[in-house]
């Protein structure tokens, strides 16, 4: 088995639960670290507004409002989807999948409606 020296992730959203995410991943980064093996990284950062404050402070250049450069990244192994609402995540989620990324999501309604696929 290939051994990994990090796990990278990519968030789609940084509202109130994606912000939440972002805090535990950079707050808890050690102790994660030490329960998966290897630092999971958070690499990128989809937005609507990348000039507007956040309750959690992240790099600016993690920041982006591409959805494919977080969805299409080769680098990014995990993808944690807190958008909310059908769209556009099922879409994003299912290019995601189809990419070869694990994918987290909160998103009840994409799982009530699609979860199967």
């Amino acid at each position: 088995m290939n051994r990994r020296s990090e796990i990278r992730v990519g968030m789609l959203g940084c509202g109130t639960v994606g912000g939440g995410v972002a805090q535990v991943l950079q707050e808890k980064a050690a102790n994660i670290a030490q329960l998966v093996g290897v630092p999971v990284v958070l690499s990128r950062v989809l937005v609507r507004d990348p000039s507007k404050p956040r309750a959690v402070p992240l790099d600016p250049d993690l920041l982006t409002t591409n959805a494919s450069e977080v969805v299409d990244d080769p680098s990014i192994d995990i993808v944690i989807e807190v958008l909310g609402g059908e769209t556009p995540a099922l879409e994003l989620i299912q290019r995601a999948i189809k990419s070869g990324k694990h994918v987290v999501t909160a998103n009840k309604e994409v799982m009530a409606k699609h979860g199967p696929e």
